[in-house]
């Protein structure tokens, strides 16, 4: 099994591009997990909250309604998860999102297709 971690922003065009790449590759393989890490930035005032609901959920249907730009509404919980992973992304020396970590550690920053990053974590 290939683990996949991805850094998001639930308010970056690239993330949600990258959203929907993840989905083909699943359809695809089922050796590769991908394990989201909520990373909004400064630069989306909105974003914090969303996170923050995104983790409290737990959610793959309340992901792909923020990228679909729908109200997904107020956090339910009271969580450091979203500090803790600015602060992981930091320590990691991730700027920006899309964020990834592929399985063999190398950092991969921005969009890619799922063509590519399919190759990129191998067979």
């Amino acid at each position: 099994e290939k683990k996949v971690i991805v850094f998001d922003d639930p308010d970056c065009p690239y993330c949600k591009k990258l959203h929907y790449e993840i989905k083909k590759i699943l359809k695809k393989r089922k050796d590769i997990v991908f394990f989201i890490k909520q990373y909004p930035l400064p630069m989306h005032p909105k974003a914090y909250d969303k996170s923050k609901a995104l983790i409290c959920e737990k959610s793959v249907e309340l992901l792909d309604k923020v990228f679909e730009g729908k109200d997904i509404g107020e956090p339910k919980c009271e969580t450091d998860a979203v500090d803790k992973s600015i602060k992981l992304a930091q320590k990691l020396g991730i700027r920006g999102t899309p964020g990834i970590i592929l399985p063999d550690g190398r950092l991969l920053s921005g969009y890619v297709t799922a063509d590519v990053l399919e190759q990129l974590i191998g067979e």
